[in-house]
């Protein structure tokens, strides 16, 4: 994080009120001065879990890949 000054958080929750909010709301106050971007996530969608649309709610790596892209640019 040091390094970087960038943060990205993958998880398979929900986005709101999930785990990587937490996290979020940690590195946020330990590592404010450091982070050179915005801290990202990459969740599930903040809807009911579809089972029959497993794969299209979970993070993939075409997600993952855009949030690192974002975060490389600013």
């Amino acid at each position: 994080m040091k390094k970087t000054g960038r943060c990205l958080i993958v998880h398979e929750a929900t986005r709101t009120s999930g785990f990587g909010a937490e996290l979020l709301a940690q590195v946020q106050e330990r590592c404010f001065y450091h982070l050179e971007a915005p801290i990202e996530r990459v969740t599930g969608f903040d809807t009911p879990y579809p089972h029959s649309l497993e794969w299209a709610y979970f993070p993939g790596p075409v997600r993952i890949r855009e949030a690192i892209t974002k975060i490389m640019k600013d």
